[in-house]
């Protein structure tokens, strides 16, 4: 089955064809996703968080977001796979930005970066595009802000906010985004963004009028037990799954009844007889 292109993902718009996105960070569970049919994965930088257990997506660098999309390439052969480009990896200049966005593609395999911004990176966006690297947008709650945005509190609440994150969105429109991530926002405000763009916008956290929807696949599983975001909803818990199986087995190497013959090998009681003499 061929690859999804970022020319289908914006005909999804054109069509009314609402648009499913998750992350992943490792082949078996991108194998699984791409599956499904889901047309977009991002190798997040939140794997700082879910996957190495850092307090933010800021220590991440460009060489463990490159070591994940690795893995996450080889597991997805039909979805687009989209590598988020870490802080401060595209801030300095237009070709720092370029020069790790090839990285992406060229090391990593994957098919289009994300970076997180509006009109601050538009430049870098331009030129990415122009260099033949589709870019993924992302306003709103962008984490690698957080300690400027003084922690995860919803974005454009005030006129002032609002009318900034809309020609935030319309920068990376004009610089040539293929779609753009809207976290945290309110949903009137997103939805009035999805009608002033000509891309898709991809809400998490900003309701129901975007035209598709993202989520960290750790809280979609509920596999990631420190806390659930209030725009995640968990369709498994696999923390409690997970924590009965290891207590199973635990208990049972503890009390001898694993492994059980099913579970062992045999031999040629003639070889272990010539071994005892």
């Amino acid at each position: 089955m061929a690859r999804v292109s970022v020319s289908q993902i914006k005909a999804m718009k054109q069509q009314g064809e609402k648009i499913a996105m998750l992350t992943a960070y490792d082949y078996s569970t991108a194998k699984i996703i791409d599956e499904t049919g889901i047309p977009l994965i991002l190798v997040g930088d939140s794997l700082g968080m879910v996957v190495l257990g850092y307090d933010s997506t800021i220590p991440v660098t460009i060489e463990e977001m490159l070591h994940h999309t690795k893995a996450v390439t080889r597991g997805a052969k039909r979805a687009i796979v989209i590598g988020d480009m870490p802080f401060m990896t595209y801030h300095v200049s237009v070709e720092q930005a370029l020069t790790n966005a090839a990285r992406f593609i060229q090391e990593g395999g994957a098919q289009a970066v994300k970076l997180e911004g509006g009109v601050t990176v538009a430049d870098k966006v331009r030129r990415i595009v122009a260099c033949g690297i589709p870019v993924m947008g992302h306003i709103g709650l962008t984490p690698q802000s957080i300690n400027q945005l003084g922690g995860h509190k919803i974005q454009g609440k005030t006129p002032q906010a609002a009318a900034a994150m809309l020609e935030d969105a319309k920068a990376l429109d004009e610089a040539g985004v293929f779609a753009i991530v809207l976290e945290t926002v309110p949903a009137p405000l997103a939805s009035l963004i999805t009608h002033k763009v000509s891309v898709p916008t991809i809400g998490i956290g900003a309701g129901a009028g975007c035209d598709g929807q993202v989520q960290v696949v750790n809280d979609i599983l509920g596999s990631f037990s420190d806390f659930v975001p209030k725009h995640a909803k968990q369709y498994a818990r696999l923390a409690d799954i997970t924590l009965t199986a290891v207590s199973d087995y635990f208990n049972e190497v503890k009390s001898g009844t694993f492994p059980t013959e099913k579970q062992s090998f045999t031999m040629d009681e003639s070889v272990l007889a010539e071994l005892g003499n």
